[in-house]
C-alpha cells in the first residue's frame, strides 16, 4: 500500500527567484525536505492506527515503513509492508476483512494477549489440548457454530457440556477508515514550504 503524491508543481514555485549557489543546492535540499516529510507522515499514519484499531500490535504499527529519497533519486516513499497491507486494505479502499480466505476467529473464552489478540501459538495449543475440539456445535436456536470447543465436566449439579473458545465467524465488511492516502497529502501539501525552506537552508549553510 502505498500513496503517490508529486511535489513537482510546488517545487517549480519555489525554484522561482533561487539564486545560483541555491539552484545548486536544490536537488540535496530537496532530498532532505522529502525524507523530513516522509517522516511526519510515518509518525501520523501510526498514530493514526489507535484510532481505528484497539489495541493494534506493534507488528501493525510498525508495517509503515518509510524509503528514503536521495539527491540522484528524489523520491522518498512512505508505504505498509506487505503482510500488514493485506489485510489493512479493506480499512483503506473498503471491502472485507477477511484475510487469505482464511475464517476470522473470534475468542470467545480464550485467553488473550495484551492486544487483546490471541497469541501466534494459542489456537495450536488448544487444538493439542485433551479436553478440546475444533468443530460445528448446534446452539440453543439451531444455529451452527464453528469453533473450538472445550469439553466440560459436570460439577456442583451442573452437567457436563461444552465451552466455545474461539468463534470461526465469517468475513464482514470493514467499517472503520484509516484515510491513510488523504492523510498523507494533506500533510505533503500542508508542510512542503516549510520543509524546503528550513531543508535549503541548511543544505546552503553546509556547502562547500
Amino acid at each position: 500500500m502505498v500513496a503517490e503524491i508529486s511535489v513537482q508543481t510546488n517545487l517549480k514555485e519555489f525554484e522561482k527567484g533561487l539564486s545560483t549557489f541555491a539552484y545548486r543546492q536544490l536537488p540535496f535540499a530537496t532530498s532532505l525536505a522529502l525524507n523530513s516529510i516522509a517522516g511526519i507522515v510515518q509518525r501520523e499514519e501510526k498514530a493514526a492506527l489507535h484510532s481505528v484499531f484497539d489495541r493494534p500490535t506493534p507488528f501493525t504499527v510498525n508495517s509503515v515503513a518509510v524509503k528514503p529519497a536521495r539527491k540522484d533519486n528524489l523520491q522518498a516513499m512512505v508505504y505498509v509492508k506487505d503482510i500488514a497491507s493485506a489485510y489493512l486494505q479493506p480499512y483503506e479502499f473498503g471491502g472485507t476483512n477477511k484475510l487469505n480466505s482464511r475464517a476470522l476467529l473470534k475468542p470467545v473464552g480464550a485467553t488473550l494477549n495484551q492486544y487483546g489478540n490471541l497469541s501466534k501459538s494459542k489456537l495450536a495449543q488448544l487444538k493439542a489440548r485433551g479436553d478440546t475440539f475444533v468443530g460445528s456445535v448446534k446452539g440453543k436456536n439451531g444455529e451452527e457454530i464453528k469453533g473450538v470447543w472445550q469439553r466440560t465436566k459436570a460439577s456442583k449439579g451442573k452437567p457436563a457440556g461444552m465451552k466455545l473458545l474461539i468463534r470461526f465467524a465469517d468475513a464482514h465488511k470493514a467499517t472503520q477508515h484509516w484515510d491513510y492516502r488523504t492523510r498523507a497529502e494533506q500533510i505533503v501539501q500542508g508542510s512542503f514550504n516549510f520543509e524546503m525552506s528550513a531543508a535549503l537552508a541548511k543544505a546552503m549553510a553546509t556547502a562547500r
